[in-house]
């Protein structure tokens, strides 16, 4: 029997199961559908091919394809093309499918189910609060420890925690000093992307809620929406990097013209701020003398090998780095020992250190700061190098594991993993820099709650800092780095202990070649920096 919809259009899900199979497949890129029918042990077919299809096609864009739209229509039955033709207003006929208007082609996405929704606007922000807010003692050890620095001669220090041990919290009690010693005033907090920036004026709401001395103005200089900084003279400042250089190259004063009002800037992830656009950014903020410059990092540094550079940082916040006064040798142990972080467990992902890091390969990619993208994609898409992916995933969840994060070498290999995760039961998402809001945000949402469940975050390009998900207790780390400063990072999403909301024990999979220095452990990688920073680097 035919299957019919009438006059509700139809979801993407129910088109490809109007199709063959080998239309079905038309939509796949062949070397996909190639790495697919490898990886599943013959060519894929039926409903596995259509959920495996749904989850890899994003139809809203094959839409906007002419070649794809004009597919698309030709295979529709007689019936919803002349439905789609009644929504539309005119023919439809595929050797027309070039001709279609931004209006036209929103028609078509809804008549497939796809809604176009807005970014939502940021909440509004209450203006006045309440204190009652606390720190740990290690914690409130470091704000003494900041204050004199930040207040009298260079007025610049870099506050050195690792990562899942507050640092946007202990921040946060300097920001509120300052505000509430300097009535009127305003606090800048530079960071790159959206997550770090919500974070921070989510945390500086609470904060000041519980420090806070009088109402003060909460804006934005990302997005959209955006504060206009000409008219902010008292209140927490949050500007995005790429935005506040953007806003730079149409009023160059803008950030001069602040200054005058600005006694305290905070640089999140500090190693960024001697990028040349980034530190003309920082040196124009912090103008006023009575200005002082708080860096935060997990990673006092730029890589484990660029002495140079690393030695410009230190300079930078005048060689004045806080970390934790705790008992023993090094911050990470201790706080690991009293269930602050949780306690890592390293493994290789592959029986041998990865197919990519053998000495040949090594030594021609020495001079890099990174692995080239063209390896990266290359790898990401090999059979061996996926299949061992997807085996990571499986043994961590059969040692009681049920938060899992992926971090891919690319953005297909993302989109891959993710949907042949799916296929074998599991449930997973991928998120990377282009998905859009709505699809990123109900990823996160589900891999949050208290769903028992396994659950996969497969991601490229985002979640490596400001993202928050205590219940994780593993990462596979299938993005292979020579960068120790993203290698940090992403451990550092399942770090969290139990203290702090977090788990006990974490494992990690990596790719990483064990032979580069301080990778595959937190305590050694945290203290890479000591000399550059005690300068005898």
């Amino acid at each position: 029997m035919a299957i019919q919809y009438e006059g509700l259009g139809l979801t993407v899900r129910q088109f490809f199961n109007l199709l063959s199979d080998e239309n079905v497949r038309a939509f796949l890129d062949p070397g996909l559908l190639r790495l697919l029918d490898a990886v599943l042990g013959g060519k894929v077919v039926g409903d596995e091919l259509r959920r495996l299809t749904s989850a890899l096609v994003d139809f809203s864009d094959a839409l906007s394809d002419v070649a794809t739209r004009g597919r698309v229509l030709r295979l529709l039955p007689s019936a919803k093309r002349e439905e789609l033709e009644a929504r539309v207003g005119r023919d439809v006929e595929p050797a027309h499918s070039e001709a279609w208007s931004s209006r036209d082609l929103g028609e078509l996405r809804r008549f497939f189910g796809i809604l176009e929704v807005p970014s939502p606007l940021p909440p509004d922000r209450p203006t006045s609060v309440r204190p009652n807010y606390g720190l740990f003692d290690h914690q409130r050890t470091a704000v003494d420890a900041l204050k004199p620095l930040l207040s009298e001669d260079d007025r610049r220090a870099v506050l050195h925690l690792p990562t899942g041990a507050g640092k946007t919290r202990t921040a946060m009690h300097l920001v509120a000093e300052w505000l509430r010693n300097n009535d009127p005033s305003v606090v800048v907090w530079l960071a790159s992307g959206q997550e770090l920036l919500q974070q921070a004026v989510a945390s500086f709401e609470e904060a000041w809620r519980n420090l806070g001395s009088r109402p003060v103005r909460i804006g934005q200089v990302w997005g959209a929406e955006a504060t206009d900084p000409n008219t902010f003279t008292d209140g927490f400042l949050a500007v995005g990097l790429t935005k506040g250089w953007a806003l730079m190259s149409r009023q160059p004063d803008w950030a001069a013209k602040l200054s005058k009002h600005v006694r305290l800037v905070v640089f999140d992830e500090a190693h960024q701020s001697i990028a040349p656009t980034f530190r003309r950014l920082t040196d124009a903020l912090t103008l006023d003398y009575r200005c002082g410059l708080l860096g935060l990092t997990a990673t006092p540094g730029r890589s484990w090998r660029e002495l140079d550079a690393d030695g410009e940082l230190a300079n930078f916040y005048a060689q004045n780095k806080v970390t934790l006064e705790v008992p023993g040798d090094n911050p990470v142990s201790y706080l690991i020992e009293n269930g602050f972080l949780a306690r890592p467990t390293f493994r290789t992902l592959l029986a041998e250190p990865g197919v990519l890091m053998d000495a040949a390969e090594l030594s021609n990619i020495a001079s890099e700061l990174d692995i080239p993208f063209d390896v990266l994609d290359s790898l990401s898409m090999s059979e061996q190098y996926v299949a061992a992916v997807l085996r990571a995933v499986e043994e961590l969840s059969q040692t009681g594991h049920r938060r899992v994060i992926v971090f891919a070498a690319t953005v297909d290999h993302a989109r891959v993993t993710a949907a042949l995760l799916l296929a074998r039961g599991v449930a997973s998402a991928a998120v990377t820099g282009s998905s859009d809001t709505r699809t990123r945000d109900e990823a996160i949402r589900r891999f949050r709650s208290n769903d028992e469940r396994l659950m996969v975050l497969v991601n490229f390009g985002v979640l490596t800092t400001g993202f928050d998900a205590p219940r994780a207790s593993a990462v596979v780390i299938a993005r292979p780095t020579r960068s120790l400063v993203l290698y940090s990072q992403m451990i550092g999403r399942a770090i969290r202990g139990p203290k702090a909301g977090g788990t006990q024990a974490c494992e990690v999979l990596t790719v990483v070649d064990p032979r580069l220095p301080s990778f595959g452990d937190l305590t050694e990688a945290f203290l890479n920096w000591e000399d550059v920073w005690n300068g005898s680097g």
